[in-house]
């Protein structure tokens, strides 16, 4: 071999070693990966605990209507005594269940067994240091209730032990007085999560005696977000609730939160309402009844505000949800179309020049892209290609499926797969199906395979049927996109991810972000199959409340930073769907305002002021009810980036989504849409299972447009693609409930006073409105020779 070969190919050897590492180096710094072995993994769970028989789908009242059961545990939980173990009415506890940390004690959690079951605790030595004698298990994470004080320093801001302090206790002004800022945090757990209640020290108090004398008589329940699906306690620290809401705190406000109101760490909504109610048991027991209750938190957070507000009234008084979406459930019906999107984009039509523009999949995603967003996984995508030809077709810029959902969809559907799994022994970790239907299989329910149902389905989805009658897509990019989508793998059918093998080892060759290897992929010679509903687990999950229906009396502020162009998952048209909901189920939606700002400025605190003036008036003057009492100034509006007020008003916020003139707000400040609404769906997202129609009778409706010859040129195409017909969106979710889930003619209770319903316009008068049928029209074409139109 010439000295010159050999040095190009030392060269190229030099430059794939340096490929490689490159992409093991940023996904090991960048990408999700799993954590190593904690000190304390599950080691073993109860007898029966992992017997996946079949089991119903949830058949009982909507919680609305549901009587929940006396409270029989005696609150207060004193310093040193454990809260209760089994909740009150959301079922049995669960196993493996993990125990997180409490990082303002740092004590482990409580030992209740001596089978192996749940983590093991250790013995510790005369310095409080762990040994590694094992004393028992822990199975539910118990910890007992215990106090601390801390103080905000004059010398960093920060706050510290109050033992620390040295002539640098901060002050605030709260009712009219001057008063030293000093907060005391209690922390223990109810209902095997982590609570914490904090509040200003008042005058006199003692650990196990507060005083609500610096105590403004306003409680905000904090609530936070994340995708979870079950089976851990969460972690609780200081920052989690004295820095995070330290100017609240300062005004007087007492704040009280609970991991089991984190959903990263679960979204049984019962499980959530059923700790809310126990822990503002706790804290009236300690500090007295509360002017009234607001809802804080973002994401997840601000789903529980609906759903509390939907399905509890009386549990929150008012609710300012932050970067909210309707529910958790309806999400998944538009982001589980996400990775075969993606998948047809970058691999099946990858010739197609115009999908590396990523501008362009919105005609398709409906979700917004930028072209100026380098994507999270390109230099891992440049990495993997030297071994994989689908990663060398470049995209310029990126979506919102891949920088906000990507990995997502594994983690609610793939039962094989959890982030966390190393946190439990690899027997338990196996037997264990790691699901969000899993976790909520109560409500489900779980089929003869012993797998819980799913309520995600797409048969007779048109992807990109906006973008054919607008001429963005030809009819031969649709056919092929619909035969080549089909849908997600059943449970039993799907294997492990092959993304988040990220742990600091080797690159491996084989790797997909697409998870295709679990999804039903084909042709337009062999179009794929469509996933296919359980309707008794979407019947099921309506009726136990996870759906947000819109059904809510309290006053929102439904507030948020405009992130659409952050090709940021929490996108602002869901604060649209959830207004549309509301105004369907009750003909208006004037108890809901919309604050959308720029990222650079957050009104929390006018929203909080505003807040308070709304209930002050509801308190004041309870008769005329939650719209009639809504202040001058609790509009909707938006904000720029200084904080000033752009435009506020009836109307600031119309645009497509309601047929009106786009407003103010809406120009500066556009939403954008899903791929299930650009397939036709409406912008409430809330059609699980949509009832199907004939080709022939969408196309003799004029759906296609000016694609209508087209399309039927194509009849056979289309029916061996969509078999059993396509969406037939002027109809309702057919899987949901026919009967009325919340009887409108019941008093809410807020800040202590029976409300009586605002609602404007009969329930079932809206629905005929909403699935008006439109009258077929004569076909414009004929059909294929020995062809016809089904009835």
């Amino acid at each position: 071999m010439s000295v010159r070969r050999a040095g190009i190919l030392s060269g190229c050897l030099l430059a794939l070693a340096l490929s490689v590492g490159l992409g093991a180096w940023y996904g090991y710094r960048e990408l999700p990966r799993l954590p190593g072995v904690p000190e304390a993994p599950v080691v073993g769970v109860p007898e029966g605990a992992l017997d996946h028989h079949p089991a119903p789908a949830y058949t009982g009242p909507h919680p609305r209507v549901m009587e929940r059961p006396p409270e029989y545990f005696p609150f207060p939980i004193t310093i040193g005594e454990v809260g209760p173990v089994e909740t009150l009415f959301a079922g049995p506890s669960t196993y493996p269940f993990y125990c997180g940390s409490n990082a303002i004690t740092r004590r482990q959690p409580l030992v209740d067994n001596q089978r192996g079951e749940g983590v093991p605790v250790f013995a510790v030595d005369e310095k409080g240091n762990k040994t590694g004698e094992i004393i028992g298990y822990s199975r539910d994470c118990s910890h007992p209730t215990d106090v601390v004080y801390f103080y905000r320093s004059t010398r960093d801001g920060k706050f510290h032990p109050l033992e620390e302090a040295n002539g640098d206790i901060d002050q605030v002004t709260v009712n009219g007085r001057a008063t030293d800022f000093v907060v005391r945090l209690e922390t223990g757990t109810i209902n095997r999560f982590f609570y914490a209640i904090a509040a200003l020290r008042g005058e006199g108090e003692s650990a196990d005696r507060p005083s609500p004398s610096n105590w403004n008589r306003r409680l905000i329940y904090q609530m936070r977000g994340g995708v979870g699906i079950g089976r851990r306690q969460g972690d609780i620290s200081k920052g989690d609730i004295v820095t995070r809401r330290a100017d609240q705190l300062a005004r007087g406000y007492a704040v009280v939160y609970s991991t089991a109101n984190q959903t990263s760490n679960h979204y049984n909504i019962w499980l959530a309402e059923d700790t809310a109610r126990r822990l503002k048991k706790q804290f009236i027991a300690l500090y007295g009844e509360p002017l009234y209750t607001v809802g804080l938190g973002g994401s997840g957070g601000a789903i529980q505000q609906y759903l509390f507000a939907q399905n509890a009234p009386g549990l929150l008084d008012a609710a300012i949800p932050l970067y909210s979406y309707p529910d958790m459930v309806s999400q998944t019906i538009y982001v589980f179309d996400c990775e075969p999107l993606e998948y047809f984009f970058d691999v099946v039509d990858a010739a197609n020049p115009r999908w590396r523009d990523a501008a362009n999949r919105t005609l398709i995603q409906g979700l917004s892209a930028n072209n100026e967003i380098n994507s999270r996984f390109r230099l891992l995508k440049k990495a993997a290609s030297l071994f994989d030809g689908r990663y060398r077709n470049g995209t310029r810029g990126a979506t919102e499926c891949t920088q906000g959902w990507r990995g997502l969809v594994p983690l609610v559907n793939n039962p094989n797969f959890v982030h966390f799994i190393k946190n439990f022994a690899e027997e338990v970790a196996n037997r264990t199906h790691w699901s969000h239907w899993e976790d909520l299989r109560r409500f489900y329910g779980a089929g003869d395979d012993g797998y819980a149902n799913s309520a995600w389905d797409n048969e007779g989805v048109q992807y990109g049927l906006q973008a054919l009658v607008n001429g963005k897509i030809s009819v031969d990019t649709f056919l092929a996109l619909n035969a080549t989508i089909g849908g997600w793998k059943s449970p039993r059918d799907q294997s492990n991810e092959k993304l988040w093998f990220v742990n600091g080892g080797l690159f491996p060759v084989e790797l997909s972000i697409w998870s295709e290897q679990n999804m039903n992929l084909g042709s337009l010679d062999k179009p794929a199959e469509r996933s296919r509903a359980s309707r008794e687990a979407i019947e099921g999950i309506y009726r136990s409340g996870h759906v947000f229906l819109g059904d809510v009396e309290i006053p929102i502020i439904d507030l948020r930073h405009y992130l659409d162009t952050d090709l940021d998952m929490h996108h602002s048209a869901a604060s649209f769907a959830a207004r549309e909901r509301i105004r369907r189920a009750r003909g208006h939606a004037d108890n809901q305002v919309i604050w959308i700002s720029h990222k650079n400025y957050t009104p929390l605190n006018e929203a909080l002021d505003t807040m308070d003036r709304w209930m002050m008036n509801i308190i004041d003057n309870p008769e005329a009810g939650v719209a009639a009492n809504r202040p001058e100034d609790a509009s909707d509006r938006c904000f720029d980036k200084e904080g000033n007020v752009m435009a506020a008003g009836t109307g600031v916020w119309n645009g497509a989504w309601n047929r009106q003139a786009v407003g103010e707000c809406m120009q500066v400040y556009p939403i954008y849409s899903t791929p299930r609404q650009v397939a036709g769906a409406p912008i409430t997202g809330d059609v699980f299972k949509c009832a199907l129609q004939p080709v022939e009778r969408a196309i003799a409706k004029g759906i296609y447009g000016a694609y209508t010859e087209e399309i039927t040129a194509r009849i056979d195409d289309m029916r061996r693609i969509f078999p059993s017909g396509v969406c037939n969106y002027n109809q309702p979710d057919i899987a949901r409930p026919k009967e009325e889930l919340i009887p409108g003619e019941r008093p809410v209770e807020i800040a202590g006073h029976l409300i009586k319903p605002d609602y404007r316009r009969p329930i079932d008068q809206l629905a005929e409105e909403d699935s008006k049928e439109v009258e077929p029209q004569p076909l414009p074409v004929s059909f294929p020779r020995g062809e016809k139109e089904n009835p």
